[in-house]
């Protein structure tokens, strides 16, 4: 009786198993890095274009920074990581009294328009929103720096001293440090700008 003997014995089989599975592990892994790499570049990204604005927000806001609706001192209190100013932040006549503050990871930002007669900053009337995260700043590295008539940026770059009297500030600095997954790359972002608050220059 003649046997057929052709086709696949179990062991050539399972290894042709085992070699389908290694491939399609392999090939799964490339697939899951290749996602996780775009998505940490568009959320980096994404930090990056947030903290690049707010930036530029609170520099166009501080800038212009003017004595309240009701003839209160243009910078009400400062810290490392808070500045509580008065500005006319849109088109009207108000000057809203506005707060950057960060709160865990993120800064926040609170607005409050005067209201009444006589006009009053009711805490209750403040609007918070959430402007910038993932803030990665530490004890010396802090969000806002104060400067007063004596720096120019070339032979004079210090600081003022603590506790500091906020009728001296004449400048402030903000720098954020922006960093999606403190595991993975890219590096944090830094952020910097520093704003002359008009009203208050002296020369």
């Amino acid at each position: 009786m003649f046997l057929n003997k052709k086709g696949f014995t179990l062991i050539e089989v399972l290894a042709a198993i085992g070699v389908m599975l290694l491939i399609i592990v392999g090939i799964s892994a490339v697939l899951i890095y290749s996602f996780r790499s775009r998505n940490v570049v568009w959320e980096q990204l994404s930090t990056q274009n947030e903290g690049r604005k707010i930036v530029q927000d609170f520099v166009n806001e501080l800038r212009t920074a003017t004595y309240s609706s009701i003839g209160a001192y243009p910078i009400e209190a400062i810290s490392t990581s808070s500045i509580i100013f008065y500005s006319n932040i849109d088109a009207d006549t108000l000057r809203e009294r506005v707060r950057y503050y960060l709160s865990g990871k993120i800064l926040k930002k609170g607005v409050i328009k005067p209201t009444g007669n006589p006009m009053v900053y009711s805490s209750g009337n403040e609007i918070i929103t959430e402007v910038a995260h993932d803030v990665s700043n530490t004890s010396s590295l802090p969000i806002f720096t104060y400067y007063g008539d004596a720096y120019n940026g070339v032979t004079n770059t210090s600081t003022l001293s603590a506790p500091i009297n906020t009728t001296l500030i004449r400048s402030v600095g903000i720098t954020l440090r922006l960093e999606e997954n403190p595991n993975l790359s890219p590096a944090p972002l830094l952020v910097q700008s520093k704003v002359d608050i008009r009203n208050l220059k002296t020369n």
